[in-house]
């Protein structure tokens, strides 16, 4: 009887669901956290009402003591805001009555800072109201738990003086407790700007592109090594559970074509579209559920077969499992670790550090799918690519002409999933932001350029070809050039998502047309696996 290791039915179905979906949600937005909505592209700007937007600090105190520090949003008229504390100064804070500041207020607001609820009118009306009551500020409070960024009505000029900022409702509600306490609220506005560069880009470039390293020499570090041979002939039984789940794992394994390719990427289309018009929070618990199933037999398989490869004594003992039969125990006991790690994510995704097991999670599923997944040859290859190519830069820069705004940023954000985020990606911390918030690239940015990467390492090995004369360095150091390009282009565009791949497709597929070539090997590539005669390719994982 065979020693299995656990691994349920069905297994490539599911992690390619989870490839499909991944890069359908999340492909293109290798984008920084975003503190505001915008509803900029068609808003009328004119030469008062054309200030850049500011991230606000909105320190108060309660009757002398400090309290919570909110967050807001300037608009696009009024007067910028410092960017150090030391240099605003700390004014009384009251409500407007009426509430909505759409007319002259009863309360005096000479020397305050006025509160306003969204709503009623304009938002240069109720600027100009607070204004001419006197208040040196105004203090917009949004009717949800977001930041929108406010704009002029029209085209004609804003005669605004003084700043106006958007909070959200929860901080509203909490200095409107405060006032109606009769206790004395003061306010202190001022911008910090965010830095240039984050240090999270350059761990989030090291997980990248070590995720596509590891998963492309994946088969290197698990599968026996020639010196071994010798020990696994005095040892069958122990070297049979390895050589088991190998096998099993190579009859698992899906080659993509062109046409598969193709109609991928129109189904990615599809259901991208789907989402941005029917998402809810209901919808991501689903992917977030099917992220965790993924997640898990990722990590339970990178776990064993690392383990397997390296302790020879692991997995001898075995236990009946109903659908499984003879499993090793080992195996079971981490099936169970897995299962608890993702279980204790999901519980706690909301949490400061649940960026962790989410990128433990991620990043074994994706070296898992990239065992799964195959790519025959450059022609297929090219196809795959450059659809992916044209499928980042539409839903990111062209649906906005026919949406109103970006389909690919609006679902990976989740804008209407009532604060849950969709999980397939990758996210980091921004350490020196006093913004705090994440960097982030979804999966389709690795997974796509990594089953090229993947093929040229098989490429190279199978035709014995060392670093230098080779394809997978290359292609390594240009993904990761792609990347810097990626994040150059971030921050140039002042933090508006990116489709990633309109960087990352020419920075690999590029190198691999470029220098097959130059080297005269570009049939051999185009043509692999398919004509015997330019081709070696045996079955290796």
């Amino acid at each position: 009887m065979q020693t299995k290791t656990m691994s349920p039915p069905g297994l490539p179905v599911l992690l390619l669901l989870l490839f499909f979906i991944a890069t359908a949600t999340a492909a293109a937005t290798a984008a920084a956290d975003n503190d505001a909505k915008r509803d900029d592209q068609r808003a009328p700007k004119s030469q008062s009402c054309n200030n850049p937007f500011q991230l606000v600090k909105v320190e108060n105190w309660i009757d002398g003591v400090e309290g919570r520090i909110y967050n807001g949003v300037t608009a696009r008229f009024g007067s910028l805001l410092p960017e150090k504390p030391e240099n605003s100064v700390r004014t009384p804070a009251i409500f407007s009555n009426p509430v909505d500041c759409c007319s002259n207020s009863t309360s005096k607001l000479s020397g305050s800072v006025a509160l306003c609820i969204r709503g009623g009118c304009d938002f240069t009306v109720k600027a100009e109201f607070a204004q001419a009551g006197g208040a040196t500020g105004m203090l917009v409070i949004n009717d949800a738990e977001d930041l929108f960024e406010m704009v002029c009505s029209n085209s004609s000029e804003a005669n605004i003086s003084i700043p106006v900022v958007m909070i959200t409702k929860s901080a509203g509600e909490g200095l409107n407790n405060s006032l109606i306490s009769g206790r004395k609220v003061e306010i202190l506005l001022y911008a910090p700007p965010r830095p240039l560069v984050d240090f999270s880009v350059a761990f989030l470039w090291l997980m990248s592109v070590g995720t596509i390293v590891c998963a492309s020499l994946w088969s290197d570090f698990t599968s026996p090594e020639k010196s071994d041979e010798r020990y696994n002939e005095l040892c069958p039984k122990e070297s049979s559970i390895a050589e088991t789940a190998r096998d099993d794992f190579d009859k698992e394994i899906v080659h993509i074509d062109s046409k598969g390719a193709i109609i991928f990427v129109i189904a990615a289309s599809t259901f991208l579209v789907l989402l941005f018009f029917f998402m809810s929070s209901w919808f991501v618990w689903v992917l977030i559920v099917l992220f965790c199933i993924g997640g898990i037999e990722g990590m339970h398989n990178c776990i064993v077969s690392l383990t397997v490869r390296k302790g020879r004594s692991c997995g001898q003992k075995t236990v009946s499992v109903p659908l499984f039969g003879e499993t090793s125990i080992f195996s079971l006991v981490v099936l169970l670790f897995c299962v608890t790690f993702a279980v204790f994510w999901a519980a706690t995704r909301q949490e400061s550090y649940s960026w962790i097991g989410q990128d433990i999670l991620g990043i074994c599923l994706m070296i898992t799918v990239l065992q799964l997944a195959r790519l025959p040859n450059i022609k297929v290859a090219t196809v795959l690519l450059c659809c992916a190519f044209v499928y980042d830069i539409f839903w990111v820069f062209i649906s906005p002409v026919i949406f109103h705004e970006s389909v690919m940023i609006a679902v990976a954000r989740g804008d209407k999933a009532g604060g849950e985020a969709i999980p397939m990606l990758l996210r980091f911390p921004r350490l020196f932001d006093p913004w705090g918030g994440y960097d982030m690239i979804g999966f389709g940015d690795i997974l796509f350029p990594g089953l090229l990467v993947s093929f040229a390492h098989r490429f190279d090995k199978d035709n014995g070809r060392g670093a230098s004369n080779g394809y997978f360095l290359w292609l390594v150091i240009g993904y990761g050039i792609g990347l810097v390009f990626t994040y150059l282009g971030l921050y140039l565009m002042n933090g508006n998502g990116q489709p990633a791949l309109l960087y990352l497709v020419p920075c690999t597929l590029g190198v691999t047309v470029i220098l097959g070539c130059i080297r005269g090997e570009l049939k051999n590539l185009w043509n692999y696996g398919t004509d015997p005669s330019l081709s070696t390719e045996h079955s290796e994982v």
